[in-house]
């Protein structure tokens, strides 16, 4: 899952950058407005967590631009606004969801985790593929009712392709997806990836069009 944080006050943009890569999610992050949007509008990501009160350009007016744009990433509200009218305006203006400083970070993680399933997952919490079972909650894979051992990596690689099942996803957007715009991606670490998800889930799992990219029908 990659996400993008619009935070202007840098302890918390930091805490959550730490704290959501633990998590395993590939974070990137905008301390105003302006590259907020910018960041927003040239990358994919699975959910914008956006801040209200930002310097150059206020979270509400990013939130309106995107969806006049209609680029419907979904964005969860992050704000020290809590009247009821605030948070109406959020919704009405197209935030999937809303949430007020000071937060739980637990309740965060459940609040990105339930986006993500409605969204990208278009709500399961669990796939199942011929002996193959994923559960998105708890992050464990099974084959033939038995765990499968995963890395990090690895799972997000598999989540990534069965939220676009059915569809072919290329190298670059896998590299997009999987890691942050800071990291040096090696051209061989996705088919290594690839091997190693063979290895242990089966050679008919994940599909390969050559020079073109993966998918899972």
């Amino acid at each position: 899952m990659k996400l993008l944080v619009i935070e202007d006050d840098e302890a918390i943009l930091s805490l959550l950058k730490r704290g959501l890569e633990e998590e395993g999610m590939v974070v990137d992050t905008a301390a105003n407005g302006e590259d907020g949007e910018y960041l927003a509008e040239v990358n994919h990501y699975d959910i914008i967590i956006l801040d209200w009160m930002l310097p150059e350009k206020s979270g509400i007016d990013i939130l309106k631009d995107l969806r006049s744009k209609d680029i419907k990433t979904p964005v969860l509200m992050l704000t020290a606004k809590d009247a009821m009218e605030n948070k109406l305006e959020g919704l009405n203006e197209g935030a999937d969801d809303y949430l007020t400083k000071p937060f739980n970070f637990d309740e965060l993680i459940a609040r990105i985790n339930a986006i993500y399933r409605r969204s990208a997952l278009k709500g399961s919490d669990k796939i199942v593929i011929d002996d193959i079972e994923v559960d998105f909650e708890s992050k464990l894979v099974k084959k033939n009712g038995e765990i499968v051992n995963l890395t990090a990596k690895e799972f997000e690689f598999l989540e990534f392709l069965l939220a676009n099942r059915g569809s072919l996803v290329s190298t670059e957007m896998i590299q997009d997806q999987l890691w942050n715009s800071e990291e040096f991606v090696n051209s061989n670490v996705i088919q290594v990836i690839v091997y190693r998800l063979r290895n242990k889930l089966g050679k008919d799992l994940i599909k390969s069009k050559r020079n073109m990219g993966y998918f899972i029908e």
